[in-house]
This record gives C-alpha cells, sequence and structure tokens, in this order.
C-alpha cells in the first residue's frame, strides 16, 4: 500500500488518509434506505459496487470514442472530470492530462491502485477541490444522480467555473421523473439551469446516444452528449 501511495501522481491529505482506512476496514453494507447522494455512493462503493452500465462494455466504447476524438480534434491537453467513479471509463480514455474528482474513498482506492504507475492522472476527493482549472470539465452520468438541490447548484457552478474552454455532459436534460424512477435518479433540464445562470457558456453540439434506452432494451441509456463553449 504505500508503494502504491508513493507512485499515485496526487493524492491529497485526505485521499492519503482514507485510502489507508479503505484498504484496511471491512466492506461497509448499503442500506435500503436512501440517505442522499452522496451517502448512497458511498455506501455503494463500499459494498463492492461499480460505476454503473453506462460505465461498460458498448456505452463505454461509445462515450471513449466520442470524448477521445473530441479532445484529440480541439487538442485539449487538461481534463478536469467531477464523478470519476471507479476509473472504468477512464481506463478507455487518451487524455494529456487528467485529475478526477469523487465523493467516494473507495472509488479513488480503485483508481490509485489501477493507474498506479500513471503519470498524467491524478485523483482528489471533492472535498480536495483548491480552485483547479482545466481545458475542459466533463460531467459524465452524474448529474441525474444529484437529488438535492444545493448539491445540484454547488455541483453546475463547479462544472463551469473552473472551465476555461470547454464543458462536455452526458446526461438526460429533463424534468420528467415517472413514479417508476430508483430512488438515487432525478432527471434534471439543465439546459434551463445553465441558460439562467451560466449565459456566457452555449450549447455547439448534441450528439444523441448511439445506444437510446427503449422499451425491452436492457443496454440503452437516456443519457446524450451535450457540449458547450464559452461564448
Amino acid at each position: 500500500m504505500n508503494q502504491l501511495l508513493r507512485r499515485s501522481p496526487i493524492i491529497g491529505p485526505a485521499a492519503r488518509r482514507i485510502y489507508g482506512s479503505v484498504t484496511r476496514t471491512s466492506t461497509i453494507k448499503s442500506s435500503k434506505t436512501f440517505q442522499g447522494s452522496e451517502a448512497y455512493w458511498k455506501a455503494r462503493y463500499a459494498s463492492g459496487g461499480h460505476s454503473g452500465a453506462g460505465s461498460y462494455d458498448q456505452l463505454a466504447e461509445f462515450k471513449a470514442e466520442i470524448l477521445n476524438t473530441f479532445v484529440s480534434r480541439n487538442r485539449t491537453t487538461s481534463i478536469i472530470e467531477y464523478g470519476c467513479g471507479d476509473g472504468n471509463q477512464l481506463s478507455l480514455a487518451q487524455y494529456p492530462q487528467y485529475t478526477g474528482f469523487d465523493v467516494s474513498p473507495n472509488a479513488l482506492a480503485r483508481c490509485f491502485k489501477r493507474f498506479a504507475n500513471d503519470k498524467t492522472k491524478s485523483f482528489k476527493l471533492m472535498e480536495e477541490y483548491q480552485s483547479e482549472t482545466a481545458q475542459l470539465t466533463l460531467s459524465l452520468d452524474v448529474i441525474y444522480h444529484l437529488i438535492e438541490d444545493s448539491v445540484y447548484a454547488d455541483y453546475m457552478n463547479r462544472l463551469f467555473d473552473s472551465s476555461t474552454r470547454y464543458v462536455i455532459i452526458y446526461s438526460s436534460d429533463t424534468d420528467v421523473n415517472p413514479a417508476c424512477t430508483a430512488a438515487h435518479v432525478r432527471h434534471r433540464r439543465f439546459s434551463a439551469w445553465i441558460d439562467s445562470h451560466k449565459a456566457e457558456w452555449k450549447q455547439i453540439e448534441h450528439i444523441p446516444n448511439r445506444y437510446p434506452l427503449k422499451a425491452g432494451n436492457g443496454g440503452g441509456t437516456f443519457a446524450d452528449f451535450y457540449i458547450y463553449s464559452r461564448s
């Protein structure tokens, strides 16, 4: 473990402290009662869960294709992702310099281990954010998991305020939440929020998902790509 910590490119004090505790403590069981966005994801990763179907298989490959093409085409040299999860999606990425933030120490522990020898990647807890900026900031399969309004507003402000050129969002863009929607999911029409709060940012591209969610299609998703640029 100590060798892994020394090899990791950037590990803040809090992440260093929690990484050691995560590797020593027993698995935390996820509660059946939803207790909030952050608590849900911490419990999910602590109990052995992963980032979700959107970060694996054909959906992960589709996302990587779009993102890698954009980064290369626009000569983007620095990327920040808010909600990096377990790192499986990141394993397909081709980024010159990347910083991933997440609320879960268990998720970061997996990233530290998986990318221990990759000095182009660094990881921090959200609480360790210190006004870092990048040419491109990413939000992939996160916004519709932000249940609380205050959490959502803080996340969106940071997503846009920390970017110097582009923001890419991969999410649903609707306020419609059917009765069957899971407790940890809340669809939001984020485009309206951006128009109201970040008017200097304009959507420059919308890329529909190659695998849209349809009845009987277990491998589809309701998320599309939305790309923004500062006007």
